[in-house]
């Protein structure tokens, strides 16, 4: 049997960086909650945006869909933004110490009821939302007052450090499901059908997708979540998790369940909700990335 020497390289290469970064968030995981935030997030502004180039993708989706900004919010924003991600993405790291602080979050947003009525008759719930401030804030909350709440994610390619980003995740809520598991449809309907909650962003630029708008420019949309809730009669729910401050504190916002119409209408009646709640908190929309991918002619 030929063994497949660049297979094996790849693997031990895996293996090393896994290694590496564990090895790291063991370290920032020694740090209090509070000021592991405030160091991520300067290191995400000062460091790794503008090395990576993050602060001038911010500046060009800006000035596309928003081409009105004065330069100096656009620079704030070009320092805001990172630092919010850096947030987030510690946060999400940090399993349980970032689920004992968002489930003291405050729930707004009037849709509170309505998802509860839902859940009582055993209808499912998606709670669809978009790349907002801490989008896992939602499962966090909802999870510790006793719902069945789930997550679609997208694994890592490194299948080591996967198999730690998976377990950190899982501290927050399961069942945690992988986008690229072939039977994930079948475990997200199985969740939903039980009158569970399972949570999806769909901010994401897909090619084969409807082309919608979002902030008034074409934007190809994956309108999956809306024809599940049309397939299976479940509830269409935008929840956004908004950071209060710089200390790991949240607001839940919950909003109405998007009516049953098509997909693409209800699917857009999503965007348009992201949409405000991102005008609301511009420094905590993810700027960094490629949600218009193809070219607009500028006037």
């Amino acid at each position: 049997m030929k063994i497949r020497v660049k297979n094996i390289d790849g693997y031990f290469i895996d293996y090393i960086q896994s290694v590496v970064l564990k090895s790291l968030f063991y370290v920032i995981m020694l740090i209090p909650f509070r000021i592991r935030l405030k160091i991520f997030g300067t290191i995400m502004s000062k460091i790794i945006a503008p090395s990576a180039g993050y602060d001038q993708r911010i500046r060009e989706n800006l000035q596309l869909v928003m081409p009105n900004l004065s330069p100096k919010t656009i620079k704030s924003l070009m320092q805001e933004v990172p630092k919010s991600v850096g947030h987030t993405l510690i946060e999400i790291f940090s399993g349980n110490d970032f689920k004992k602080r968002a489930k003291k979050a405050r729930i707004t947003g009037g849709g509170l009821k309505e998802l509860e009525n839902a859940i009582s008759r055993k209808q499912g719930v998606i709670l669809v939302s978009g790349h907002l401030g801490n989008y896992d804030v939602p499962r966090a909350v909802l999870s510790e007052l006793g719902y069945n709440v789930g997550a679609l994610y997208k694994p890592f390619k490194n299948p080591f450090f996967n198999a730690y980003y998976h377990q950190k995740i899982s501290e927050i809520s399961e069942p945690v499901i992988s986008s690229t598991d072939r039977n994930s449809l079948g475990q997200m309907v199985k969740l939903l059908k039980s009158g569970g909650m399972i949570g999806m962003l769909i901010d994401v630029q897909k090619a084969s997708a409807p082309r919608l708008t979002f902030f008034g420019k074409p934007a190809t949309t994956a309108t999956s979540a809306a024809k599940l809730a049309l397939k299976y009669n479940l509830a269409l729910v935008p929840t956004y998790g908004i950071r209060l401050d710089d200390d790991g504190n949240f607001e839940l916002i919950i909003e109405h369940p998007i009516p049953h119409s098509t997909p693409e209408l209800m699917t857009q009646k999503i965007n348009d909700s992201l949409e405000r709640r991102a005008r609301d908190h511009m420094e905590q929309y993810f700027w960094i990335h490629r949600r218009w991918k193809y070219k607009v002619k500028r006037p």
